[in-house]
């Protein structure tokens, strides 16, 4: 049986390891959600992307978490309820409806990435400085490729 070293060396070995550390890595970090927190990950990606992007349209969320444009609604009308954003009528397309992160909604976020950022720091902390170089490097890179189409 093949070394994980030897293993990576191929891009077939490499995607394969890559895929299962991001997929483990996800799950660690769901898991260290911040305990008030009871929205789903699908409402959290959404306050997520409002608080990096700014105001974005429901078919834009949509597209951009790759659901229908009804789901999306959905998920738009309980954080909207939750008063965690708000919706307003599109400026110069009346059929359209556009979503703004509020305070409220901010403080989730800021709360829920605090508590992942540090469990994520104590980790980044047992590793090398050249492992931590390394990861520095590579975050752009994993970047790319979650934007991929």
């Amino acid at each position: 049986m093949p070394t994980l070293e030897k293993h990576v060396r191929s891009d077939a070995g490499l995607a394969t390891e890559l895929r299962f550390a991001v997929v483990r890595l996800r799950r660690r970090l769901l898991r260290e959600r911040h305990p008030d927190n009871d929205l789903s990950v699908s409402a959290m990606a959404v306050l997520y992307a409002l608080g990096r992007q700014g105001d974005l349209t429901v078919g834009a969320l949509a597209g951009r978490e790759q659901v229908q444009p009804p789901s999306m609604t959905r998920t738009v009308t309980g954080l909207a309820d939750a008063e965690l954003v708000e919706r307003r009528p599109h400026p110069s397309d009346g059929r359209q409806v556009v979503v703004r992160i509020t305070d409220a909604g901010r403080a989730v976020v800021a709360a829920d990435v605090a508590r992942r950022d540090r469990w994520l720091s104590r980790r980044l902390a047992d590793l090398t400085p050249e492992e931590r170089d390394v990861l520095r490097r590579a975050a752009p890179l994993l970047q790319r490729l979650a934007e991929a189409d």
